[in-house]
């Protein structure tokens, strides 16, 4: 089958060692374009070191984009991580389709945070999708799932890099496998079990110590390593990441207990054990060396939210 590869960073790269391990007849790659001041994409830098052609369209939504794709008569196409909308000619554009990798199970956990909203909700469960895309967001039938639990302890760079991520690329040879013998399934989604969120921003990380302990364990949990749950204290933003919840009680935000485990942190009805923290754009370092850095003491106080402004 002539197969093009569509996709980017490191699960887009590790997709395609993984087929030309295989034999795979790979005729393109497709990925991101290229960033000033950032590093070439893992994907693109493989592909040109494979002798493969390497295109990185800066949008799909025009006829050069679509004529790209059709010269290169594909048979069918795999998107490991794409970004970029791509319009439904292209997607047709293969003999057997298109099919798609989405870190959820469908169709819960819509848009493009969908590793770290469970962990943020508190959910015990996820897994991934490989789902023939059409123009919706996240909307096409589905060939294949595989499931995965999300541990008390998980953090977002466990669950994808421990198990979403190596299974994601079994589950991509496994629904080539299934295309190749025509016995790819196209089940529809029940479209009124959806759930969407939005991208999970820097903004929406910011810690409420007023919150349950177990609220706030799972937001750092949830954006640990990226974009990192964060609060502040004496002017000071600090980003929180390795973190443990634990027994505790005070007022919301205050520092109960400074060791070289950490800064225990009271929060409602418990409290967070900070291991690893970062102020302002600094280096990661211990709880402990910021807090002495800081001149921090028991009974100092991370601060509340500020109230957001009325849209």
């Amino acid at each position: 089958m002539r197969i093009v590869v569509h996709g980017q960073e490191a699960f887009g790269k590790a997709v395609l060692e993984k087929l030309l391990e295989r034999g795979e007849n790979v005729v393109a790659v497709f990925c991101a374009p290229d960033k000033e001041g950032k590093a070439r994409d893992p994907l693109a830098i493989f592909a040109t070191e494979k002798g493969l052609p390497v295109h990185q369209p800066t949008s799909w939504k025009t006829p050069e984009a679509l004529e790209l794709m059709r010269s290169f008569k594909p048979d069918v196409c795999v998107m490991a991580y794409v970004t970029l909308f791509v319009p439904q000619p292209v997607i047709d554009t293969p003999t057997y389709g298109t099919f798609q990798y989405h870190p959820s199970l469908l169709p819960l956990h819509r848009g493009p945070s969908a590793i770290s909203w469970p962990i943020a909700m508190g959910k015990t469960h996820t897994g991934l999708t490989i789902f023939w895309p059409d123009e919706g967001l996240d909307e096409g039938p589905i060939l294949l799932q595989k499931e995965c639990d999300i541990g008390p302890d998980e953090t977002l760079g466990d669950v994808y890099f421990k198990k979403l991520f190596p299974m994601g690329v079994d589950a991509m040879i496994e629904s080539l496998d299934l295309v190749r013998t025509g016995k790819a399934p196209k089940v529809p989604q029940d479209h009124s079990k959806k759930t969407y969120e939005y991208r999970f921003k820097k903004e929406l990380a910011e810690i409420d110590w007023s919150k349950p302990a177990s609220d706030v364990y799972n937001l750092i949990r949830a954006v640990n390593p990226a974009p990192g749950a964060w609060t502040t204290i004496k002017g000071t933003k600090v980003d929180l990441y390795d973190s443990t919840k634990v027994a505790g009680s005070g007022k919301p935000g205050e520092i109960l207990s400074i060791s070289d485990a950490g800064m225990t942190v009271a929060a409602a009805g418990g409290a967070i054990l900070a291991k690893r923290v970062r102020a302002g754009t600094g280096p990661k370092v211990t709880a402990a060396e910021f807090a002495a850095s800081n001149g921090l003491v028991v009974g100092d106080t991370f601060e509340a939210p500020k109230p957001k402004a009325a849209a």
